[in-house]
């Protein structure tokens, strides 16, 4: 690990302005992610501004019925509310299926979102990798993929997102709210947060340098059975090698959000119109133009039967 300067944020304000001043910096709360990175020089922040002072661990319901969850508060919080599982159900059962219980414990909900690909290549400083050098390569490409990305991929990048949690976010339509160096606020919708990967697959979020999350706001809560289903090579912390995530209401209507298949959460609500019609009809909108190699392929028929699965759970 390289040395680095730190330092402990008074407000977020301040923390996003310290960020912008100083080349290198990174912010920190829970550190699952980053630190792992940081003993593999993959990422080598020169500054560190821990966050985890900042009064950011609220779970608040706001006067239009909406749910605000702090940037802080962590996943075994967030899962166990019971404003959480009784209305936000999905979002509760994708937090448990990841992870283990100790990082659970430790991980922030805006750390969640921003945690990076666990693509093997990436975690590999001898391979080449755009994400961690950009315009080296793409040493996935070509190499072992069976947990890679099979949708909105490009030549540059076929890595997939690995977080459960924003999967549930992206079919509750959560809205991201952060904090700008010179303190101006904004709202971004989760759809628009993450990007996919095009020509410069290390630019993996719309957020500005030094721009903060401090929080994300759930909508109202909808009706319907909430439903996440997680397939991995073992029970317990594994990444997906596609998770899906869906809210279907009694006349057979709903979302559908998956996990695994991308760079980021991946949502077409274009497909979602197809769900009277079955898995199959949904499958084949939700994966339009997929681009598999010969070992990840299977990924698009495992879509169809993990969501037909849950159609069927979701009328019994």
């Amino acid at each position: 690990m390289k040395a680095f300067t730190y330092e402990r944020a008074q407000s977020p304000a301040a923390a996003a302005a310290a960020a912008a001043r100083t080349p290198g910096a990174k912010f920190i709360a829970g550190g699952t992610n980053l630190l792992d990175l940081m003993k593999l020089q993959i990422e080598t922040p020169t500054h560190l501004i821990d966050v985890n002072g900042l009064a950011l661990d609220k779970i608040e319901t706001t006067a239009e019925g909406e749910l605000r969850i702090g940037a802080l508060v962590r996943n075994t919080d967030l899962a166990a509310d019971q404003r959480v599982r009784r209305d936000y159900g999905l979002l509760a059962r994708a937090l448990l299926a990841g992870a283990s219980g100790q990082l659970r414990n430790k991980a922030t909900t805006a750390g969640n979102l921003l945690q990076r690909t666990r693509c093997p290549y990436f975690y590999d400083p001898d391979q080449p990798c755009n994400k961690r050098k950009p315009g080296s390569g793409c040493a996935a490409i070509g190499g072992f993929t069976r947990s890679h990305a099979v949708v909105g991929v490009s030549d540059a990048c076929i890595a997939s997102h690995p977080s459960d949690m924003a999967v549930a976010m992206r079919a509750l339509d959560a809205v991201v709210e952060t904090i700008k160096p010179d303190g101006s606020t904004r709202r971004i919708p989760i759809a628009e947060l993450h990007r996919l990967p095009g020509d410069t697959p290390h630019t993996e979020t719309t957020l500005a340098p030094g721009e903060l999350i401090v929080a994300v706001t759930l909508p109202a809560p909808i009706g319907g059975r909430h439903i996440y289903r997680k397939v991995r090579d073992r029970a317990s912390y594994a990444f997906a090698l596609i998770s899906v995530g869906a809210i279907v209401r009694q006349d057979g209507t709903g979302r559908v959000a998956l996990g695994g298949v991308a760079h980021k959460p991946w949502r077409i609500e274009a497909a979602e119109a197809e769900l009277p019609r079955g898995a199959k009809a949904v499958t084949a909108k939700l994966l339009a133009g997929a681009k598999t190699t010969q070992q990840n392929a299977f990924k698009v028929s495992l879509v169809e039967r993990t969501l037909a699965g849950i159609l069927d759970e979701a009328r019994n």
